[in-house]
């Protein structure tokens, strides 16, 4: 161990005077380490602070690059529609809203000859919208479902009701299409008490029938199952002179008597889930819409 020792310090005196060789490191591609891991920190700390608090809905006329014209302009585009510049900007300038930047005016202290804003409401062109696509959409709900009463196709009608704005433009026959291809349309896959809530249906089903000259519905318990559990399933069927006419389901008798009423009901008015796909051929040009027009 000592002459170990002894070599240690003959070789010392060289090993202090030898040049420092600094070590080499591979270098790392990317980031360093430090800041990637801060950036995951402080991404971490914004996604919490979204979840506590999410900032409100930015509109898109509070974001740059924007142009009133120009999205205009390319609404009526995306539509595919010849819409008037000054009627499109019309339809979307509610009375609230002239009324609100009056006000605000006035507040400002601002002249009365300044106040008043160079704006039109749109409550003409909502009137004539909704007059004619009342009308248009009756008439292509009862050229599709004669069948079906006028309470019905009211309700229909209610529930598919910028038309106004496309009648002085373009005429009532493309406004007709329009009406047919974004309002129409909207009643691909629906049921008929989605949009049509019928508080009796079995009263209803017997005042239909008697129009009919049909004896009024016996409701008969065909099919039970699980009459003693927490979940019992019942099948009520109606009969019309011993014919089966309808049969619904249902976790009572008395639910699935209702049911069994709205498919007799479907049936009868042409609405059932296995209709045929609607008609989107051309609509046919008739003095109704011609009505609407003039009486507006």
């Amino acid at each position: 161990m000592a002459s170990g020792l002894v070599r240690v310090l003959q070789q010392g005196p060289r090993c202090l005077l030898a040049p420092v060789v600094p070590k080499l490191v591979p270098p790392v591609r990317g980031v360093k380490k430090g800041f990637r891991a801060a950036f995951r920190f402080q991404k971490e700390l914004e996604r919490l602070r979204l979840l506590r608090c999410p900032p409100p809905p930015v509109r898109r006329s509070e974001k740059p690059n924007w142009d009133y014209h120009a999205e205009i302009q390319a609404f009526g585009h995306r539509l595919q529609e010849n819409f008037s510049l000054d009627l499109l900007k019309t339809a979307f300038v509610n009375s609230c809203y002239i009324k609100s930047e009056e006000a605000k005016r006035q507040r400002l202290g601002i002249e009365k000859e300044a106040v008043l804003l160079n704006l039109k409401s749109n409550q003409e062109l909502s009137e004539q919208g909704t007059s004619f696509s009342q009308t248009c959409l009756t008439q292509f709900l009862e050229d599709e479902f004669p069948d079906l009463p006028t309470e019905g196709i009211r309700n229909l009608v209610d529930f598919l009701t910028v038309i106004g704005a496309l009648l002085q433009s373009s005429g009532p026959e493309r406004t007709a299409l329009f009406i047919r291809d974004f309002l129409i349309t909207q009643m691909t896959g629906k049921e008929l008490f989605e949009m049509w809530k019928i508080i009796d249906p079995m009263g209803l089903l017997v005042e239909e029938l008697k129009k009919r000259n049909i004896s009024a519905p016996e409701s008969r318990l065909t099919r039970q199952s699980g009459g003693t559990t927490a979940l019992p399933l019942y099948f009520v069927g109606l009969y019309c002179d011993k014919k089966l006419i309808a049969e619904g389901p249902g976790e009572t008798v008395l639910v699935a008597e209702e049911e069994a009423a709205r498919v007799a009901l479907r049936k009868l008015y042409g609405f059932t889930e296995n209709r045929r796909p609607w008609n989107y051929s051309k609509p046919k040009e008739t003095l109704r819409a011609e009505k609407s027009i003039t009486a507006s």
